[in-house]
């Protein structure tokens, strides 16, 4: 019992992060859409659904908080005060600290530090000042519904309102509930327009027990709102109480006409009452559980659903009898439906999964190597069927892991909020490319270099709204993030509309710091991406954001750590586009598999465009230049023999895989071409983190190690190689007046 109190209660733990989540993104809306009634009332479901489940679990704490700030939501709710940046500013904050309370339940056994006390207090103080502003007039609202006694039959099935009654039962205060919350809440859905309050379950005085609750209600409510709607009320005490739910008339009617509008196909009883709306899904679940009990305690046939439903007082006599003969006039039993169902899993066992999954790939080509050197038919066909089946596991083993970006790049809507109110500055953040998917490891990863990344936008990047003016720009600076899928390769930008990188600057700076020589001659890309150099900084004062030369080395060093690449562009007085790319998945990927001798080498599948068999002619034309005709094109080469430094010489036949990353292309020339091949992607550890050109191993089906290949790094190394061999040109060219070829050569790759 007690391990399945402890899953519950981490199932709160996880929902409740959610929730809060969802309420701050709602917040954040209403800031910008202050009249947005639905926004509102996905807040204050979010805080109520906390506070409930909390009670269950006895967490006071969030509890005795949390419902102060329902208070407050249900009092915007209702219009009796207004939303404003105050208000929502109190309720960020307030939101913060129910994560704070969550976590120390998470935390097991922590408590709150002296600092979180005094910041709840001030927080409680500010949420009652709110409360005050309509306590006098909500309750006298309450207080004024006609009062009066029950009247013995009466049946407000047949009035024009809907008629509720209550019986709560006598832990409903220890659980965290307050009966008049539930009313007050009715009265949102429209109008209680009558209401009696039966106190015949109060004990002697003697055995009072000021912690239970003795109350019942009587309830007729004036309302448009549906069934499912009115009974979503109860959802937290519903266990504990009991309710009853009667339509008026005028529901009745159309629950009669909607049951005849329904298709003629096969449908048990409880569904073409929940399909008109005269039944709840709960509703149906307690009615089916009370037939299975009966049945089973009394050892006969199950007394007929319809009779429990109308003696449960949850549906009138004549609309389950409509129900009835439209069931009759249906020629075929339903089947029963499917509902798509889901499943919490903890990550670790996902990372398990994938991990079982690699190795399952592992054997299966070293099956497949062995099947081929068999003359055995039906083995290699066994195998073959093996290998395919092994695929779609593996991807929809990956499949599982994939996420959409959307749920990171929206908590940035906070830190944008805070921050541009922190640097006194006017900022929106743009989101496009949210519903673009990939790993999640990947995505819990690249939170915090995004973040860095954005602040470092705002406080360096876009100006101040008087110097923006100034330079006859908007007021408001604009930050967009935009995620999407290129060449087997998520790219994420980040982009700000402000005064861009001073070029001369950061030379100069970087000259001073002598991290490059004061005659080097560098594109405007090389110095934009000196800001990535340790220690790095060209800002003149110290902020709380930044200024420390801290951060963007690490950013970038976090990016490689994925595998990914990260560079800028920038256009002075346009704005700075900073460009991640990065793996789709950190597990397995589709490789093309080459060897030079005896060594063998993978490359990223979806980065390979064509392969090309040179001729005696093309290598004698290439023997003294790194360089390839590709049909007019110039095609810079990068021979993997020399560049890895294997001994031995060329083979008589070689071949160049051609690959593009981005915008740059380039041919790698290896020995042999060895087809596709699945990899399994394994680290190399952190004695080859220096290891310029790789980015991982395999393990083939031999047995035998392969390096994967890091083409961003080596078109990177290729770029820099052809700009000094620019710059010698260039300085040579000036005295001889030829210079046309070289910078051919030169500008191949940009």
């Amino acid at each position: 019992m007690s391990i399945n109190l402890d899953q519950a209660q981490q199932t709160f733990i996880v929902e409740a992060r959610e929730l809060l989540q969802d309420m701050e993104s709602s917040l954040l809306h209403l800031e910008s859409v202050p009249d947005d009634a639905d926004a509102i009332g996905a807040i204050f479901r979010a805080a109520h659904t906390i506070k409930g489940s909390a009670g269950l679990f006895g967490l006071s704490p969030i509890v005795g908080f949390t419902h102060i700030v329902e208070d407050v939501l249900d009092r915007l709710r209702d219009g009796a005060i207004q939303v404003d940046g105050e208000l929502i500013a109190l309720l960020l904050k307030s939101a913060d600290h129910m994560l704070e309370l969550v976590e120390v339940v998470a935390g097991a056994g922590e408590a709150l530090s002296d600092l979180a006390l005094e910041r709840e207090a001030g927080l409680r103080r500010g949420l009652l000042n709110y409360q005050a502003a309509r306590a006098a007039s909500v309750v006298p609202a309450l207080l004024d519904i006609p009062m009066a006694q029950p009247v013995a039959g009466q049946n407000s099935g047949g009035s024009g309102y809907w008629h509720i009654s209550l019986r709560f039962g006598p832990d409903v205060f220890r659980n965290g509930m307050d009966p008049l919350s539930f009313l007050r809440y009715l009265n949102t859905l429209g109008e209680i327009v009558h209401v009696v309050t039966l106190a015949d379950t109060l004990p002697a005085l003697e055995q009072f027990d000021a912690e239970s609750c003795h109350l019942g209600f009587e309830i007729d409510l004036d309302s448009d709102a549906s069934r499912e709607t009115i009974a979503e009320a109860f959802d937290f005490v519903r266990d504990d109480c009991q309710i009853h739910i009667l339509a008026p008339h005028s529901r009745l009617e159309e629950y009669l006409r909607l049951i005849e509008a329904l298709p003629e196909e096969p449908a048990r009883l409880g569904e073409i009452l929940t399909r008109c709306g005269a039944l709840t899904a709960q509703e149906l679940e307690d009615g089916l559980r009370t037939q299975r009990e009966s049945a089973e305690s009394a050892g006969t046939p199950a007394m007929p659903l319809g009779e429990i439903l109308i003696e449960q007082r949850v549906v009138e006599p004549v609309v389950v009898q409509s129900a009835l003969e439209k069931q009759g006039r249906q020629r075929e039993p339903q089947a029963t439906a499917v509902e798509a169902r889901f499943v919490r899993v903890n990550a670790d066992k996902l990372d398990e999964l994938i991990n079982l999954v690699g190795e399952l790939v592992i054997a299966s080509a070293g099956a497949n190597l062995l099947a081929r050197s068999s003359p055995s038919g039906p083995l290699q066909e066994s195998t073959s069927v093996v290998s395919g089946l092994v695929e779609e596991i593996l991807d929809g083993a990956l499949h599982l892991r994939m996420i959409p970006i959307g749920d990171t790049f929206n908590r940035f809507r906070r830190v944008v909020r805070d921050v541009s109110q922190e640097l006194g500055k006017d900022i929106e953040l743009l989101i496009s490319g949210a519903d673009t998917e990939l790993d999640k490891t990947v995505v819990e990863k690249i939170g915090d270099p995004l973040m860095h990344l954005l602040r470092n936008a705002m406080d360096h990047g876009i100006e101040s709204p008087s110097v923006r003016e100034a330079a006859g720009k908007s007021a408001k600076g604009r930050l967009q993030l935009n995620a999407f899928h290129d060449s087997g390769s998520i790219v994420l930008e980040i982009a700000d509309d402000g005064a861009g990188l001073n070029r001369d600057r950061i030379l100069q700076k970087a000259i001073e710091r002598g991290l490059v020589p004061a005659a080097s001659n560098l594109t405007d890309q090389e110095i934009y991406n000196l800001i990535f150099e340790p220690g790095f900084s060209t800002a003149e004062a110290v902020t709380n954001l930044s200024g420390r030369g801290v951060g963007m080395d690490v950013v970038k060093r976090n990016i490689t750590l994925l595998r990914g690449t990260v560079d800028l562009d920038s256009q002075p007085g346009q704005g700075t586009i900073i460009r991640i790319r990065l793996p789709l998945t950190l597990a397995i990927i589709n490789g093309f598999l080459v060897g030079i001798g005896q060594i063998h080498y993978v490359i990223p599948l979806e980065m390979v465009q064509e392969c090309i068999e040179l001729n005696a002619l093309q290598r004698q034309d290439m023997s003294g230049d790194n360089y390839l005709d590709l049909r007019g094109e110039i095609l810079p080469l990068v021979r993997l023999r020399d560049h890895f430094g294997h001994a031995g010489r060329s083979v008589r036949r070689e071949n160049v895989v051609v690959v593009r990353c981005a915008e740059q292309k380039a041919g790698l020339v290896v020995d042999d071409l060895l087809g596709e091949f699945q990899t399994v992607i394994k680290p190399l550890g952190k004695l080859f983190n220096a290891l310029r050109g790789i980015s991982g191993s395999t393990i083939l089906g031999s047995g035998e190690v392969a390096l994967i290949l890091d083409v961003p790094s080596l078109l990177m190394e290729l770029v820099q190689r052809e700009t000094r061999q620019a710059a010698v040109y260039s300085l040579t060219d000036s005295k001889s007046g030829n210079s046309a070829n070289h910078t051919a050569h030169g500008g191949a790759l940009q």
